[in-house]
């Protein structure tokens, strides 16, 4: 797996209190994790390194918008997403990153690389279902939605006098007789 240069922040050097980095995330960037499932992708990350003594804390923001296909009718559109991450980054012995809030580095290490941290923050931003917005509103014309409206089964009006069914009549009392 390609480690992305750019997401090494090398802390080693950086005086203690915070420091900002900004990434502007593209298609590319999943790409190199092998991520597919987006047919492009803008978004902006903001991650804030607060070095201390001892530890560090790490916030990534992230905010923009994946284009994806609609799962109903595989229209393409953009999917709004924000998420956020915090990690506590200590040293110890060995690396170990299995606590999601915490991650642990060897000691005499100075640098880290946010990428994974930031792929999964992103992957997991975006909705499971993906619905394109103009579905729930009626604005999308496709030709898929078309083809839905024409299968679906058409209410057919019988003649305008109330007769009913008579099967259902006994279970028409039940709903009446409380």
């Amino acid at each position: 797996m390609m480690k992305l240069k750019e997401f090494f922040i090398p802390f080693s050097g950086l005086k203690l209190g915070k420091h900002d980095f900004v990434y502007e995330i593209d298609n590319a960037f999943f790409e190199s994790f092998e991520y597919q499932e987006f047919n492009g992708a803008s978004i902006r990350v903001k991650a804030i390194l607060e070095k201390m003594s001892t530890m560090m804390e790490l916030q990534i923001e992230a905010e923009g918008t994946v284009n994806v296909d609609c799962d109903l009718t595989g229209e393409p559109f953009d999917q709004p997403i924000e998420s956020d991450l915090r990690l506590v980054i200590k040293f110890g012995e060995e690396y170990n990153d299995e606590d999601d809030e915490i991650l642990i580095i060897p000691h005499g290490e100075h640098q880290i690389n946010i990428a994974q941290y930031v792929y999964e923050m992103l992957v997991l931003a975006v909705p499971q279902k993906r619905i394109h917005p103009g579905v729930e509103d009626g604005t999308l014309k496709s030709e898929i939605l078309d083809k839905l409206e024409q299968l679906q089964p058409k209410e057919t009006k019988e003649s305008s006098d109330d007769k009913t069914d008579p099967r259902w009549d006994d279970l028409k009392k039940l709903l009446t007789d409380k």
